[in-house]
């Protein structure tokens, strides 16, 4: 026998103790059943005849709704090319992912819910997929996007470099390459922080970057070699500054003067603050994403989760008699608990969730059969109730150990290598799975300890089967 089952089975709890623990957990579970539900608790509460007060429990918790995923309540899907053409082959991953953390964070600051920003690879072509839950109107999602800048630092092109493209453009070749300057690997994706100041002569606005301790080092070489010549400035494939090179700059700071207005440089600095890209993209697929199916589906889920979780009401109580009924109260405490839990993340709930969700609570209900196997197994042994009960948690505690760590290497497993609808079912499992242990080892022990009594402990039957297979 481990520590654990040592603990389970020695560890003496007063009779009173375990009342009170009983009383304040079912008071938990009304309160967060409240916290989940606040539209159902306001009734109830209005039918009992206290719901006269002017604060409602759904004004209360509004600032903690439901996140709901894209399959449930719809949104907006793009797809973007992303052109990588100017980024070495080896760093082009390093790149796309920079991406995706940009975007993921650009559309976070307009309160977009879980957005599901995905790079795609295919060959040489690289694609960012972005799915925004809640976004119908695509011109805004596109713009929420599209507003942020593509920033580049370009030099000089060396005179036979000039003077090849501009022979070539002359015969209507080359017509897209900028015959006056070549990119540098300094990028967007060097900014630390910008910010708005003024020229001590001019009194114009200009723009001060902050480069990271990588975007310094490239910075000070690109500035050292370029001294007496331009450095252009590019915003979304336009030039907005050439400043000469007096001196090579190694501090990690630069700026960025134009024909800015404080309003104007105040907004190009927020978008550089949340973010320039490391890499240009263009816009080649939108959708549209509708909530009719999702919302047919999700009623359909919700009613079959209804009937499944009642069904196992049913066979609980009439199979275990009271350890079932104690049981019950225990899962539904487990469900308040983690639906709690899933609004205070906040976890996205989408339609694979709910599943993972459902499914955890049938295992919460296996480590419940596998305590009461063992308790009518001590029981028949001729143990007393209260050494029945602490004996049949410490032999099912193995089992169901054993049982739920597995469980929980695959939902981990799932999470860290499927795509977004596996990871919302993987993490809703694993969530349920961790909360049904706390259900069934704390929880529904202690409701077994709070209820037993000297003459309950004579009535046998209500700790055995109901009926024979």
């Amino acid at each position: 026998m481990n520590a654990m089952q040592r603990t389970l089975g020695k560890k003496k709890m007063n009779t009173s103790t375990a009342r009170l623990v009983a009383a304040g957990l079912l008071l938990l579970g009304f309160v967060l059943g409240a916290f989940d539900a606040p539209m159902i608790a306001d009734r109830v509460l209005a039918r009992l005849g206290l719901g006269a007060s002017p604060v409602k429990i759904e004004s209360l918790v509004s600032k903690f709704p439901y996140r709901l995923g894209l399959d449930i309540q719809g949104g907006t899907h793009l797809t973007y090319q992303a052109d990588v053409s100017g980024v070495p082959d080896a760093d082009r991953a390093g790149a796309m992912a920079a991406l995706r953390d940009v975007i993921e964070r650009r559309v976070n600051l307009f309160g977009v819910a879980e957005p599901l920003v995905v790079v795609e690879r295919s060959g040489h072509d690289w694609r960012l997929i972005t799915e925004l839950a809640g976004i119908k109107d695509i011109s805004a999602a596109i713009k929420l996007i599209g507003e942020t800048p593509y920033l580049e630092f370009k030099e000089e092109r060396p005179k036979e470099g000039h003077d090849a493209i501009t022979a070539a453009q002359k015969k209507g070749e080359r017509m897209g390459e900028d015959p006056n300057f070549v990119s540098t690997d300094l990028t967007g994706r060097y900014i630390q922080k910008a910010d708005i100041d003024f020229d001590k002569t001019t009194f114009q606005p200009l723009i001060t970057l902050q480069l990271t301790g990588d975007g310094a080092k490239i910075f000070a070489e690109l500035t050292k070699k370029n001294i007496g010549k331009q450095i252009a400035i590019y915003l979304d494939g336009v030039p907005i500054s050439a400043p000469v090179v007096r001196e090579a700059i190694t501090g990690g700071r630069a700026q960025i003067t134009g024909n800015f207005t404080p309003e104007s440089a105040k907004i190009f600095a927020g978008r550089l603050n949340a973010g320039a890209l490391p890499v240009p993209i263009h816009l080649i697929a939108q959708q549209s994403v509708e909530a009719s199916l999702g919302r047919e589906a999700f009623g359909k889920i919700l009613m079959a989760g209804i009937i499944g979780f009642l069904a196992v009401v049913v066979f609980m109580i009439l199979w275990y008699r009271l350890p079932g009924l104690l049981a019950v109260a225990a899962l539904g405490i487990y469900t308040a608990i983690t639906l709690a839990i899933f609004k205070l993340i906040p976890v996205t709930v989408t339609l694979a969730g709910i599943a993972g969700f459902i499914l955890s609570i049938g295992m919460a209900v296996d480590a419940n059969i596998l305590i009461f196997e063992r308790l009518k197994e001590e029981l028949r042994r001729g143990l007393g109730l209260e050494d029945a009960i602490r004996e049949g948690f410490a032999r099912a505690w193995t089992s169901i150990r054993d049982s739920n760590v597995s469980s929980l290497l695959t939902s981990a497993v799932l999470y860290w290598l499927g795509t977004s609808i596996v990871q919302g079912f993987a993490l809703t499992l694993g969530i349920g799975i961790m909360i049904s242990m706390f259900s069934a080892i704390s929880i529904t022990r202690t409701f077994l300890f709070a209820v037993q009594t000297p003459r309950l402990q004579r009535i046998r039957g209500l700790f055995m089967s109901g009926f024979s297979l």
